[in-house]
């Protein structure tokens, strides 16, 4: 962009590349190999071309286009450059002021098609195993912590007045107003959505705060938020969108569960021994599952323990995992755990035998990797029954609510012996003489829509903008 920018104030100044060249003491080629990018001058050599051009240096170093075909040609070079386009093993394309403009066009074009069917080609079920799996992996060796986000959360909150107590949905809403939002509430959002966020008019639109639950609605519109407060752009990938999904949830759970009182709130209760997520769930007016997820952020950078999280469907498939306590969790052979089943004696599924089920249930399990300590507790969605699962190590068991339980387990899993096998006398009694239909869920039959957001329908999604607009 310096080169574009420099030809262009050169062009308009009416200066050939020897003139211009002659002025500042530079020969007309190097100068031609800044114009294209080619070359990197020092500040003093920009500062002497700015002086020669009659413009201030700011103006040179603006990352802003100087014309729509300097755009075109910035964009068509970044193209080219991209991993996309070195795969194909092809030429790059030299742009000269001879090519016309709707050549010019007609190859940015070709270039934003091929990403986009990149970008949808690859948000299949197999990639977004693998971007979970590095994520999952990367959040690993940060502990769960991001502590970039939790000052951003911290000096928004102080910015509002929140202090103490469940952040209300007034406090959201003006969180809302200093950036420039509106919350709205509709009935008729995109069935592919959660929320819709409206830039060139400042709305953020949510379902309707009527809605069973409501106070999940706090945390939609801190999500919807975060993209603005992190800077999040399109993503250019599943990974990116994985990773800025990551983010936005990190936010609002610092929001609503802010860094200073929840590590005072859990430092308290370690010194009384009586660690418990049900306790820090309600303390915040939150879900289960919120809680549950904070307490690994905040565990092992504040309280100095190592810990794992589960969310299990009623069958035992893994839909969320962490854990940086040494607990082996079920992966298939690409590393993945998303979709996996826990061992049939975890407390994520053992949790299900249970007849009363509004508290949370303990248990010990001993693992080829020691014995860990469990609190789990069962919820349910419109998709059926789940457990979220929060645990550490035997050592860590005795700062929390329930370590006296004698409920213990043993697990040999990965041993296929030790619950993926039935038992030879069964297997022999029922072989060939049985036959099973399988549930086959709807999502196998319904791809998510390829658009500009995985998994939204970017026609559904711009005529509810378009039907919304101010008038």
């Amino acid at each position: 962009m310096l080169g574009q920018r420099l030809r262009h104030f050169r062009v308009a100044k009416g200066l050939t590349l020897d003139q211009l060249g002659g002025r500042v003491g530079i020969a007309p080629s190097q100068l031609s190999m800044i114009e294209n990018g080619r070359r990197e001058p020092r500040l003093s050599v920009l500062e002497q071309l700015a002086a020669a051009l009659d413009v201030r240096l700011a103006d040179l170093l603006d990352e802003t286009p100087p014309t729509e075909r300097a755009a075109l040609e910035v964009e068509l070079e970044r193209l080219q450059q991209g991993p996309l386009y070195r795969q194909l093993g092809l030429p790059d394309i030299r742009v000269t002021r001879s090519m016309p403009q709707e050549t010019l066009e007609a190859l940015v074009g070709l270039h934003r098609e091929l990403a986009r069917r990149s970008r949808d080609a690859i948000a299949t079920p197999e990639e977004a195993r693998r971007a979970n799996t590095e994520l999952r992996e990367h959040m690993r060796g940060e502990d769960n912590h991001i502590a970039e986000i939790e000052e951003i959360a911290s000096r928004m909150l102080r910015d509002v007045g929140h202090t103490t107590g469940a952040l209300t949905h007034r406090s959201v809403s003006v969180m809302a107003e200093r950036l420039g939002f509106e919350l709205i509430y509709v009935s008729t959002l995109p069935h592919s959505t959660r929320s819709v966020t409206d830039l060139e008019h400042g709305r953020i639109y949510l379902p309707p705060a009527s809605i069973p639950g409501g106070h999940g609605l706090r945390s939609m519109a801190l999500q919807a938020m975060a993209h603005r407060v992190l800077e999040h752009s399109e993503p250019a990938d599943y990974a990116e969108f994985l990773r800025q999904r990551l983010e936005i949830n990190y936010f609002a759970a610092a929001c609503l569960m802010p860094l200073e009182q929840s590590v005072t709130f859990l430092k308290a209760r370690r010194q009384h021994r009586d660690i418990a997520v049900e306790d820090f769930r309600d303390a915040f007016g939150v879900t289960h599952e919120a809680a549950a997820l904070r307490f690994t952020n905040l565990a092992t950078t504040h309280l100095g323990m190592t810990v794992h999280f589960l969310r299990a469907g009623d069958d035992g498939a893994v839909y969320k995992a962490y854990e940086n306590d040494g607990l082996r969790l079920p992966v298939d052979v690409t590393g993945s755990t998303e979709g996996q089943f826990v061992c049939r004696h975890w407390a994520a599924r053992r949790a299900f035998d249970r007849t009363t089920r509004t508290t949370e249930f303990y248990q010990y399990t001993d693992t080829p990797e020691g014995t860990f300590w469990d609190s789990a507790q069962i919820g349910s969605a419109s998709t059926g029954e789940f457990s979220i699962t929060v645990g550490v190590p035997f050592a860590d068991a005795k700062w929390f609510r329930g370590r006296e339980t004698t409920v213990r387990e043993v697990s040999r899993c990965p041993d296929v012996s030790c619950c993926k096998r039935p038992p030879a006398q069964l297997a022999e009694r029922w072989k060939g003489k049985a036959w099973s239909s399988a549930k086959l869920h709807a999502h196998i039959l319904s791809p998510l829509p390829s658009g500009t957001f995985p998994g939204v329908d970017d026609q559904e999604l711009y005529e509810f903008l378009e039907a919304h607009a101010p008038r």
